[in-house]
């Protein structure tokens, strides 16, 4: 069965390069982002992930390099000491939070206390 042109425009196809490149850049930039440095639309973007799903992996792939090395990085420095950075990772991955009690001594005073409660 023939294929009937129903007219538009022809269909975004991403190279191997531009691929790779779509790679590198997902580490700083989201896919509206992409789609603007590409020029194209968001919308067609989709499409070609949808048509090319090596682009979607790649996309994948690269924001999933650069979270890895940014976590090394955080790993590196709280267990080099780095206070602010043990207490970012435990805020983020084990659950800790901080919050500030109001308690009243027997005098009948208020005073603020901060906690970091698991």
């Amino acid at each position: 069965m023939k294929q009937v042109d129903k007219g538009g425009r022809p269909a975004v196809v991403f190279s191997d390069k531009q691929i790779k490149e779509l790679e590198t850049l997902s580490a700083v930039l989201n896919k509206e982002q992409l789609a603007d440095y590409f020029g194209v639309s968001h919308v067609t973007l989709k499409a070609i992930e949808k048509r090319q799903p090596e682009v979607s992996f790649a996309y994948k792939k690269g924001k999933a390099k650069a979270i890895a090395k940014i976590a090394g990085n955080l790993i590196s420095k709280a267990n080099g000491g780095n206070i602010p950075a043990q207490m970012f990772y435990l805020k983020t991955q084990a659950g800790w939070k901080e919050t500030t009690r109001i308690e009243t001594t027997e005098s009948g005073k208020a005073s603020n206390r901060h906690f970091i409660d698991e």
